[in-house]
């Protein structure tokens, strides 16, 4: 085939897998970036555009426009360009506008209007009549949801479920369409659905897949359609890199347009797109200027993304995070690096196009990458603070060498897995309710099955660990059926069409349960087990307040007192939730991670064992609180490196703050002192890590006046934001973590 040519033959050729492909194919790239190509004055051109378009979007209190007249969808709009059709090189909008935003009802109708009215808008009488006689994956919920289920989301013991908007966090292997073609995927999975219905006993399970392939193949035809729209066939493979990359974001354009999950990541896809750049630099039909053009002008199209949110859910995740994560790097089974040029590229877009909070950066760490690739990273991480790091050689065993990140920090097989998730439970709440007997603290109610209260009188660290872990074992039961309540719904009247024909029709699922308050859980148990803590009662006899003599072990110090107290916790919670099965089989994984709920959990807490009051924010995923980490940069990590990846498979992030001082004296050292940080905590099995290089002043300053960095973009968990796009009291919680001023 013309669109194959000079490219190394293998298993892929026969069947799909890119991953194959890639591996055959790929030029693996040992040098520094000093190649790297600023931007060309047709991307200053672009970018100049859409700067004028994100300051009118700031001025109309972050929504510029909604389309409240169409529903959203792959064909819904005409075609939509940044600058115009002959300026823009990758081409494709969401709507026929950029920044215009769609509505999809499909999750909930109440959540579509009261998004389109927090903005001003009114939706359009013709939508309410059609979806008031439909029913939406919300209604499906709530139709399902015990009394129980409905008094722990109320309390916030669960919360940031996907029950009131589409679920998010599945990638389609994009790439796909690149190197096959759209009529070649669409044989493949016609031929899947012909064996399946040909079984001779045609159970609930397969009944499901037969439906579930009929949606895909409609919207894999539409997907051709969308394509027309632009002047583009994609039903052959790519022929060409610009090709490549068009083809694989109108698979991503089409997901999204489909879809406004909470997370939709692009994927893996730097090390494909490099094979075709590499084709036609070798062919003389390219050069690096216009090679690093077309990363530009992708990179462009994936920062324009923009759902319409409610008011809610960015109080859940704040600054307007699409997560458009995609993931650089890593190294094969075969121990082979896998950094190209393009890894490079993707990095040079926070210079060329300033730094940004999306796509969603994920570099994939290990002690084999090639050190000038690692010393650029460290590079771009001080100047823009904007990429994030997991670590390859723990996921790889796990996953793989072709897996990728879903959101924040969640790996899955590209096109092999796809994943359920559903936010995170409060476990400081859990032990609050543990105390009182299965009482909300701030409301009295009685959610959880009737315990002993305790006293008024010193705490026994056994016996409140004993009730915690009975109150756990009821929590971990609830939030998985309350799981599989979400799921099955959301598959019945909000299935990701495009998105799963990107998979392989057997695709294994998996199910991303989570945790906050875990810092605080940890504290307070040390507290009990290490000082004198006594509860206050209020006049309803519920324990509202605590009296803590003497001193403690917090966690984030390198000290195994308290350290190993989180570890046993998790990995006890995580064991809990595998005794509740998994709709559809799923597997089930856990992640520590709050996106900047940690804020919002901590308001619908009451005060903690450990000191924290009453509303105090709670700190952001598996990192200690706030001040409390205080021997140093490096002993806060030693901490969250002990914890353990095989329990927590979802994720276990780090945000992580150091002032410039503390890297070094100058350039040089900082980028050479971050390398050997970031080797040092990933040697031991550390998953995660955001950095942010710089000074807590910084923040206050821009909180104060938001026209002195406009573009100041930070890591807040598992994800970047643009700092002026937090509320005031998202900012000053980042202002109030702990900023290490020594290694």
């Amino acid at each position: 085939m013309e669109a194959w040519r000079n490219f190394n033959t293998g298993v892929w050729c026969d069947q799909i897998d890119v991953s194959n492909f890639i591996k055959m194919n790929y030029t693996p790239y040992d040098g520094d970036s000093s190649f790297l190509q600023g931007p060309t004055e047709r991307t200053e051109k672009t970018m100049k555009r859409v700067n004028e378009l994100l300051i009118e979007e700031n001025k109309k209190g972050g929504v510029l426009d909604v389309d409240t007249e169409r529903v959203l969808s792959i064909l819904s709009h005409d075609a939509g360009y940044v600058v115009d059709k002959d300026t823009d090189i990758i081409v494709g909008l969401q709507t026929d506008a950029p920044l215009k935003r769609g509505v999809s009802p499909f999750a909930g109708l109440r959540n579509t209007v009261q998004a389109c009215n927090a903005y001003g808008y009114e939706l359009s009488e013709k939508i309410k009549d059609e979806f008031t006689y439909r029913t939406t994956h919300n209604t499906g919920v709530f139709r399902a949801y015990t009394d129980t289920m409905k008094a722990a989301r109320h309390a916030g013991i669960l919360t940031g479920l996907p029950d009131a908007y589409a679920r998010g966090r599945i990638i389609g292997d994009y790439r796909r369409i690149a190197l096959y073609g759209m009529d070649y995927l669409i044989e493949q999975k016609k031929l899947d659905k012909k064996k399946m219905g040909e079984k001779e006993v045609l159970d609930e399970d397969t009944i499901h897949n037969l439906e579930d392939l009929s949606k895909q193949l409609d919207f894999m035809n539409q997907l051709k359609g969308l394509a027309l729209r632009y002047g583009y066939d994609i039903s052959k493979p790519a022929t060409t890199a610009k090709e490549a990359i068009q083809w694989l974001y109108f698979g991503y354009l089409g997901a999204i347009k489909e879809q406004n999950g909470a997370a939709n990541s692009i994927g893996r896809i730097a090390e494909f797109i490099d094979i075709y750049i590499q084709r036609d630099i070798e062919e003389g039909v390219l050069d690096e200027v216009h090679a690093q053009e077309l990363i530009d002008d992708l990179v462009v199209k994936l920062r324009l993304v923009r759902h319409l949110r409610t008011p809610e859910y960015n109080d859940l995740f704040a600054g307007d995070p699409v997560w458009v994560t995609m993931a650089l790097a890593g190294v094969t089974g075969e121990g082979k690096h896998m950094v190209s040029k393009t890894s490079f590229r993707v990095l040079q877009t926070l210079y060329n196009l300033g730094s940004s909070a999306e796509p969603n950066i994920t570099v994939l760490w290990s002690d084999r990458l090639p050190e000038g690739f690692k010393k650029f990273c460290a590079q771009v991480s001080i100047d823009t603070d904007s990429i994030q790091y997991e670590n390859d050689d723990v996921m790889r065993r796990m996953y793989g060498d072709d897996y990728s990140i879903a959101c924040c920090v969640s790996a899955m097989k590209t096109g092999k897995q796809m994943q359920f998730f559903g936010a995170r439970c409060n476990l400081a709440k859990v032990l609050l309710m543990a105390l009182n007997g299965g009482k909300d603290e701030i409301e009295g109610h009685q959610i959880a099955p009737v315990g002993e209260v305790f006293e008024e009188k010193e705490l026994s660290y056994d016996e409140v660990y004993a009730a915690y872990k009975k109150y756990l074992s009821w929590m971990a039961r609830l939030y998985v059926n309350t799981m599989n309540i979400i799921h099955y719904m959301h598959d019945k009247y909000a299935y990701e069409r495009l998105m799963m024909s990107l998979h392989d029709t057997d695709v294994e699922r998996l199910m991303a349960f989570g945790v906050s308050g875990f810092s605080v859980a940890i504290d307070s148990l040390s507290a009990i087990k290490y000082a004198k803590v006594t509860p206050v009662k209020d006049d309803r006899g519920i324990i509202t307040d605590f009296k803590v003599e003497g001193k403690f072990p917090k966690y984030g110090n390198d000290d195994d007192r308290a350290d190993l107290i989180g570890k046993d916790l998790i990995e006890y919670f995580y064991h809990e939730l595998c005794k509740t099965p998994c709709y559809r089989g799923a597997r089930h994984t856990l992640s520590i991670l709050t996106i900047t709920s940690n804020v919002m959990y901590g308001r619908k807490t009451g005060s903690t064992p450990d000191g924290r009051k009453a509303g105090e924010p709670f700190a952001p995923g598996a990192n200690p609180m706030h001040g409390r980490d205080c021997e140093g940069a490096l002993a806060s990590l030693n901490s969250v490196a002990k914890l353990n990846y095989a329990c927590c498979q979802d994720g276990i992030s780090n945000t992580f703050s150091i002032t410039p001082d503390a890297l070094g004296t100058d350039e040089d050292d900082r980028i050479e002192h971050l390398t050997t940080m970031l080797d040092g905590y990933f040697e031991q099995d550390a998953h995660h890590l955001n950095v942010n290089v710089l000074n807590r002043e910084k923040l206050i300053a821009a909180m104060e006046d938001p026209t002195l960095y406009p573009s100041l973009t930070i890591r807040v968990s598992g994800y970047a934001v643009n700092f002026n796009k937090l509320t005031r009291d998202k900012q000053e919680e980042v202002i109030a973590r702990t900023f290490h001023q020594s290694m």
